[in-house]
């Protein structure tokens, strides 16, 4: 029953990402098949282009809903999970379609048996297709990434994506190692100095940020786009708790609640409560919502992108990825940027920051925010590629005054 109901759930969630676009790992049930649910359900939505394609090599016509669901969860497990047998992919998906319907379950069982007979043949023909459908992405991001990186680092980039994403360990100044690789199969509550908040999971591209923040004791520093917290906690640590009358703060914000509240629950574990939260539309009014806290010897501001540089861990960004949806993003990027850039103090710095790769979004905003305010000199510039950083890919820029 316990494998059969771990397909059912994967099923389930695929079948509602495809029909409303929702966040995957929100949908994922929690339970003892957590683990393998999820890996399923990531896998299946990471190569979703490629696994449409092999299906429909052996369909008539695409079902929806659940059915469809079904198919390419299926053909997941087949083409990409070496580790589950091949009886238990076919069998376990056809016991999980039949909560569906029994045609359903017909279908998905002739489907994935005529499947395990064609591999290799199906497979061959796969790699006779586009970049794109062999490794699913999106074909506009495929033709932006090809003239800017070429074709062999566009496809080191997309086998990138294609990948699992390490799990790394972030730990306070002054320890031996800044970050460190989680190990395999644990659950990281259940690692030393968890409870003690002696840690927190973040990839190392986002030390690039913090660095050029420079942040000492006794300033006043804004984190703008803070949740989960991670920068946010790199930041305390390194100002370290505030001395009484030192006028220290750090203000952390976001917009919606629900981040707000993994923000102050990772604050607690780590004994940082001293960090002033608030939910605060970075699009309104600032001087209104945050002119009372500030000015800010230093701004944070982690911009709302496309998410480019972190497509293995957001399998499911890839395919919200439109040139339309990230011009509107720049958009708001750079309306967000010049409010804050109102709230630093004199000598004060700005750091503009995204996981992104696209210039629309990193060094093509910071040349029109000099342009138009030519004070303002861009003065460090951190960037890391995954193909080429071996971690994730992450922009940022210091801005100061002239």
């Amino acid at each position: 029953m316990g494998f059969m109901k771990s397909r059912r759930d994967a099923i389930f969630v695929v079948a509602q990402w495809l029909a409303t676009g929702m966040f995957p790992e929100r949908m994922i049930p929690d339970g003892p098949d957590h683990a393998f649910v999820t890996d399923l359900v990531y896998t299946t939505v990471r190569h979703y282009r490629m696994l449409d394609w092999v299906v429909r090599q052996l369909v008539q016509k695409m079902p929806k809903g659940e059915a469809q669901a079904a198919l390419l969860v299926g053909a997941c497990q087949v083409l990409l999970m070496p580790d589950v047998a091949n009886y238990a992919a076919v069998n376990e998906t056809v016991e999980a379609a039949k909560q569906t319907h029994a045609v359903t379950a017909k279908l998905v069982n002739a489907v994935l048996r005529t499947l395990l007979r064609k591999k290799e043949t199906l497979l061959a023909d796969l790699a006779k297709t586009s970049i794109g459908i062999r490794f699913s992405h999106p074909d506009a991001l495929v033709t932006r990434w090809i003239e800017r990186f070429g074709v062999d680092e566009t496809v080191a980039l997309c086998k990138w994506d294609n990948s699992p994403a390490d799990v790394y360990l972030a730990y306070p100044p002054g320890a031996p190692e800044p970050f460190v690789k989680a190990p395999a199969g644990k659950r990281i509550e259940t690692l030393p100095g968890y409870a003690e908040g002696g840690f927190i999971v973040q990839d190392p591209a986002t030390a690039g940020a913090v660095r050029l923040m420079d942040v000492k004791p006794g300033m006043k520093v804004l984190d703008a786009g803070a949740a989960p917290g991670g920068k946010t906690i790199q930041l305390a640590w390194r100002m370290g708790q505030p001395e009484a009358g030192s006028g220290q703060a750090l203000v952390a914000v976001d917009l919606y609640e629900d981040r707000l509240a993994t923000l102050r629950a990772n604050l607690k574990r780590v004994r940082q409560e001293w960090v002033t939260v608030r939910q605060v539309d970075l699009t309104g009014d600032l001087n209104a919502a945050l002119g009372a806290l500030g000015p800010f010897d230093r701004i944070l501001f982690d911009a709302p992108c496309s998410n480019t540089g972190v497509l293995r861990r957001r399998p499911d960004a890839r395919w919200r990825w439109t040139t339309k949806r990230m011009k509107r993003l720049a958009e708001t990027q750079y309306a967000i940027l010049e409010k804050l850039a109102g709230l630093v103090a004199p000598n004060g710095k700005l750091v503009y920051s995204t996981c992104s790769l696209e210039h629309d979004e990193n060094r093509r905003q910071i040349t029109l925010f000099r342009k138009a305010h030519p004070e303002w000199v861009c003065s460090g510039v951190e960037e890391r590629i995954p193909s080429r950083s071996g971690t994730d890919g992450a922009f940022a820029c210091v801005l100061e005054r002239s």
